[in-house]
């Protein structure tokens, strides 16, 4: 009896044993090439998934990659996107020239296959912050140990060495192609999508927990799916500085808008372009608090113009403005701000406006014969705009629009200046401007 136990129990062995370490074949009928050059921003990610979608079950998923960086939450969606489907999938760092910095590094550690053209690299993926590295500390040790370890697991799955992917996060170490392929971490120098097939033909790659092997099919097709107009715009928009930039003019434009109403041109065109900055805030890390800071520095500087508060409220104003613009991007989904050379440049150019605008008042206030009233335009010059009865008429004085009365005949557009102004009635009295 228990001799035929036991041989039952070899028979089952033998019988299994065959199939414990068999290895199943993927076959590749296409080639799908997406290419992403800029930074990694949720933009990317939308493309990825889009795409990801629409490519068949036998091809081979080639992402043609160059860019600085970009946001450490879209970069992991991206891995766990890449972990999710059942196909293999390669990066290709191209063309002559490009790299793979930072977030792009990672996302390479996460392929089944890496291939670098010519002339590129790849590395240098430790955590920056505000233009320049994150200060010793423990946000700075949790950053590094999670991204280390996440190129460590990835490497191990795809049975590439793992030291030079914790390099690239520990001490910024960049390899060129031939570094790379010394290193043993990428597949191959290529310079064409065509190099790629035989190099990974026979290829053992591990998916979804199996170990396939890639069969590629004879005449392979080659497809390219490119971005939609819609994701273009939005990875033009999901740039912080753009974003900041789209912000600031729409900000301007309303405010040109209600110190010169009538016209809905420059309130449209600012609604527009704020429009557009709320796009782009919806794909990026915006820190509420420091948006806080930008508008209260705004309201502060055109304050200015309204209350003689010698220079404080505008020294109040640039400080608020420029420490919600260096902390506007910033959070735990990545490290991005504004570049320097904008903020720098919309600082400059905010203070010059609120100079100009100061000086204009101060110098048509001395014009004015009449100083009772700091807002009534006295002594301001305009033009008729309309006649509505006998010597009365509408004109348009500092860009508002004022019932007015003249003691002589005045034609449509003729120059006039104001001799007196009713607070009360808001009515005019004005003559012809020689």
């Amino acid at each position: 009896m228990r001799m035929r136990i036991l041989l039952q129990i070899l028979v089952f062995v033998l019988s299994v044993l065959p199939f414990s370490g068999q290895v199943w074949g993927i076959e590749i009928s296409e080639l799908s090439v997406l290419s992403v050059n800029s930074a990694i921003t949720p933009a990317t990610y939308d493309y990825l998934k889009q795409n990801f979608k629409q490519t068949p079950e036998s091809t081979l998923i080639v992402l043609k990659l160059n860019t600085p960086g970009g946001l450490v939450t879209t970069t992991k969606d991206i891995i766990t996107l890449v972990g999710r489907e059942n196909r293999p999938f390669a990066v290709w760092i191209t063309p002559e020239g490009a790299s793979a910095s930072s977030a792009g590094a990672i996302i390479a550690s996460s392929a089944h296959f890496i291939f670098m053209s010519p002339g590129t690299n790849m590395g240098a993926a430790t955590p920056v912050g505000l233009g320049e590295d994150l200060k010793e500390g423990d946000a700075r040790k949790k950053v590094m140990n999670d991204l280390t370890a996440l190129v460590r697991s990835l490497s191990q799955s795809r049975g590439r060495p793992s030291g030079p992917f914790e390099k690239m996060i520990t001490e910024a170490e960049s390899f060129t192609d031939q570094e790379a392929m010394k290193a043993g971490i990428i597949e191959g120098v290529i310079s064409h999508e065509n190099e790629i097939l035989p190099l990974i033909q026979g290829k053992s790659i591990n998916l979804g927990g199996d170990k396939v092997v890639v069969d590629i099919k004879n005449n392979v097709a080659i497809k390219y799916y490119e971005q939609t107009p819609g994701q273009k715009l939005l990875e033009v928009l999901a740039n912080p500085t753009t974003a900041y930039i789209l912000f600031l003019i729409g900000i301007a434009l309303i405010y040109f808008e209600f110190q010169a109403p009538g016209g809905f041109i420059a309130g449209s065109v600012g609604l527009c372009f704020l429009i557009l900055a709320a796009i782009s805030f919806q794909v990026l890390p915006l820190d509420w608090g420091s948006m806080g800071l930008i508008i209260l520095g705004v309201f502060l500087l055109i304050l200015e113009i309204f209350i003689v508060s010698y220079g404080i409220l505008t020294i109040a104003g640039l400080i608020s403005f420029i420490m919600g613009s260096l902390f506007l991007f910033h959070g735990e989904g990545g490290f991005i701000s504004v570049q320097y050379p904008a903020i720098i440049s919309s600082l400059l150019g905010v203070a010059l406006a609120v100079g100009l605008v100061v000086w204009y008042i101060v110098n048509d206030k001395k014009k004015q014969k009449v100083t009772n009233d700091f807002f009534l335009p006295i002594g301001a010059k305009g033009s008729v705009l309309s006649q509505t009865g006998p010597l009365e008429y509408q004109v348009k004085v500092r860009g508002e629009i004022w019932r007015a009365s003249s003691d002589e005949e005045l034609k449509i557009n003729e120059p006039i200046s104001v001799l007196e102004a009713n607070p009360k009635t808001l009515h005019l009295k004005i003559k012809k401007e020689s």
